[in-house]
């Protein structure tokens, strides 16, 4: 009698839970596009169907409006995708919660890319991407996203301060990828104003991908599985990967969100070895999770940045983290020029 009572009562425990579950709702932010595509369909479908909880999706990210967020109290994004130097300074700040590291599985996760405060959403490459129907022949590496006889036409570049540009003017100026750090800024910005006049910039990923296969841009600096969905569409774009410049995109937690439970379980289910890799399949962009591309089939896994490491260049976020609202300012600066 007694069992079938523990028994009852754990029936209606479970039911209780997926119930409540099922009446849970998470704000999921990132960066539209296919990219958010992607994390809809490999990580927030299967998490609801397993969890029951519901996953809405909201865009794109904008720090300004995520530390008014948190400041004001009034929290409603709940698990946010943001460059990995905005995840390392917010954190600092004390505008995120605390990850939740038993949870996540810490030692499975590439240890460039967790921190208490954040975890990676994915790692990419910046790379030079081009149209092949507004340039005769492939550019071989960053110096030839300057020579604007050889290669004409307009160049399009991230708009925002963040690793990658001015790493990449240094490259193409001859500096050599140990010496990157500290950045030379003066030497990065002359090398940006010998091409400032024929530079379009872009400030998501829909953008990019609009300015090259348009052959509005003829070449530039893309993130590699913006270009990779291009190709995968038929468009006119190629890449180089000399030198393709690594970084990543970080899953954080806004401080206050008052349902930081099942932020952490859906930040648990992303980061998963099966979901990391049916990501990676679906972008081009590398797993975070190091069970993952056992799990990747080969001709995918010929597509992502760590197919193509031998010049590869891991950014210094970090750096970034410090460093960042100083360079930023001048970025703004040289910008308005």
């Amino acid at each position: 009698m007694r069992k079938t009572l523990l028994a009852i009562l754990a029936m209606q425990f479970c039911f209780n839970a997926a119930a409540l579950a099922a009446d849970e709702t998470i704000t999921f932010t990132s960066w539209g596009g296919t990219t958010q595509a992607a994390q809809t369909e490999a990580w927030a479908v299967p998490f609801t169907q397993a969890t029951g909880i519901t996953v809405k999706q909201a865009g794109p990210t904008d720090y300004a409006t995520f530390r008014q967020m948190v400041e004001s109290g009034n929290v409603t994004w709940d698990v946010v995708d943001v460059e990995a130097d905005f995840a390392l300074r917010a954190g600092r700040e004390g505008l995120l919660e605390p990850m939740d590291m038993k949870q996540l599985g810490k030692r499975t996760i590439d240890p460039r890319f967790v921190t208490i405060y954040g975890v990676g959403s994915f790692y990419f490459s910046f790379i030079l991407g081009y149209n092949t129907q507004q340039i005769g022949s492939a550019p071989s590496g960053w110096k030839d996203l300057f020579d604007l006889q050889r290669f004409p036409g307009k160049r399009s570049l991230y708009k925002w301060s963040s690793p990658g540009v001015l790493e990449m003017a240094l490259l193409a100026d001859g500096v050599a990828p140990k010496q990157l750090y500290p950045l030379d800024l003066d030497r990065a910005f002359r090398k940006l104003d010998s091409i400032k006049p024929n530079i379009i910039w872009w400030g998501s990923g829909d953008e990019s991908q609009k300015q090259l296969s348009s052959g509005e841009a003829s070449l530039g600096m893309f993130w590699n599985g913006r270009v990779h969905a291009l190709q995968s569409e038929g468009e006119p774009v190629g890449i180089s990967w000399q030198q393709n410049l690594v970084t990543g995109d970080f899953l954080v937690i806004p401080r206050g969100t008052p349902r930081l439970d099942a932020a952490r379980r859906f930040l648990a289910h992303a980061t998963s070895p099966q979901a990391q890799a049916d990501f990676s399949v679906r972008t081009g962009y590398a797993p975070v999770n190091l069970e993952s591309p056992a799990l990747v089939p080969a001709a995918a896994a010929a597509s992502l940045p760590s197919a193509h490491a031998d010049s590869q260049i891991t950014l210094d976020f970090k750096y970034w983290a410090i460093n960042g609202e100083v360079i930023a300012k001048r970025w703004d600066e040289w910008q308005k020029r």
